[in-house]
């Protein structure tokens, strides 16, 4: 099985932000990455260029392979080659964030900061815990502020307030700059692609079981009851939030898109805070993209605290060429005797 993970990822000094750099596992097609891989190291860039397009030729849909070859491009100063590179990617595998990191770096370097920040904020939103592309969207709004004071001062040079913040934010840039020139490629290796461990939103689980603002829960019957109706009430609802996450399961995998989204609560908290409409156009178009698509969960664990559950599992992923494995959390609550996913996040 294909498993997609970082290999190094490169510092641009001119830009001050990451790009990534994926590698297939030696389990697919070991032979003919592991050579690309070694001529990418050496800087071997048109003999490693040749070499992806060997690779690809039979499997032109190999998202390892076609990644490589943008990456390459990149270094071969074929920057509108590459673009086209990552941007076929984003929209054959919406579910990869690296694509969109790359395609920023590319911007960065042609100093388009609005387009690298609206390609990291894509890369965010389709990976909310990538902090590759977290740290590079803080690096984005650094060179953007520095922009506007400069700006600033062009209009009125005895701004003082204006000089001391662009004087902070240029030294930023360069002890930035100048710490990631002096790390070896190696020493800025990332995690294989899966979840962060630690929360997205940063607030402990118990926390974040009761919504933001909701009243506190009234004590319900299983609360009150004897221990042993309390254990068979808390059987039997966690029983109904298995059957509700299996439903959300299986409806994403059988592309049943009007099933898939009546799983979320009319009170989900979309990723980024985007428009519920624009965030279920999103939705929509992937599932629906040719091929079929195969969702299993691992390890279902489930915590129930009166209205409110979160489900934590394991989630493997298959859509064509693209296999991945990720944790996933979710936050339920219980509506008209429905179970509904309010938030939905990636991580343990």
């Amino acid at each position: 099985m294909t498993k997609i993970c970082f290999a190094f990822i490169r510092a641009l000094a001119s830009a001050t932000i990451s790009v990534a750099v994926l590698f297939s596992s030696p389990l697919a097609h070991a032979d003919g990455l592991q050579d690309i891989n070694k001529l990418i190291k050496q800087k071997q860039y048109p003999q490693a260029l040749e070499q992806i397009n060997t690779y690809l030729a039979p499997r032109p849909k190999d998202a390892q392979g076609r990644f490589l070859k943008g990456v390459v491009l990149t270094e071969m100063n074929k920057s509108a080659e590459a673009i086209v590179v990552f941007t076929r990617l984003t929209e054959d595998y919406p579910e990869l964030p690296e694509p969109w990191n790359n395609l920023a770096v590319i911007h960065a370097q042609q100093k388009q900061y609005d387009k690298a920040r609206q390609a990291l904020e894509m890369a965010i939103r389709t990976h909310p815990s990538y902090a590759t592309s977290h740290e590079n969207l803080g690096d984005i709004y650094a060179r953007l502020a520095s922009q506007a004071y400069d700006k600033a001062l062009q209009i009125d040079s005895s701004n003082a307030s204006a000089q001391h913040k662009l004087a902070l934010i240029r030294e930023l840039i360069s002890v930035s700059g100048n710490t990631e020139q002096s790390k070896p490629a190696a020493s800025r290796a990332a995690e294989p692609v899966k979840p962060a461990p630690a929360p997205v939103a940063g607030t402990p689980v118990a926390a974040e079981a009761t919504p933001p603002g909701a009243a506190p829960q009234p004590a319900t019957e299983a609360q009150s009851a004897s221990p042993t109706q309390t254990a068979s009430t808390a059987v039997t609802t966690s029983a109904e939030v298995s059957k509700a996450v299996d439903a959300w399961r299986s409806a994403w995998s059988r592309k049943d898109v009007k099933a898939y989204l009546a799983a979320y609560a009319g009170t989900f908290q979309t990723p980024g805070g985007i428009p519920r409409s624009a965030w279920e156009t999103e939705r929509r178009q992937r599932i629906t993209k040719p091929g079929a698509i195969s969702v299993s969960l691992e390890n279902l664990r489930i915590e129930i605290k009166g209205d409110t559950a979160i489900a934590r599992f394991r989630q493997n992923y298959q859509s064509g060429n693209l296999k991945t494995k990720s944790n996933k959390v979710l936050h339920l609550l219980r509506q008209n005797g429905q179970w509904l996913i309010e938030q939905e996040r990636i991580g343990n």
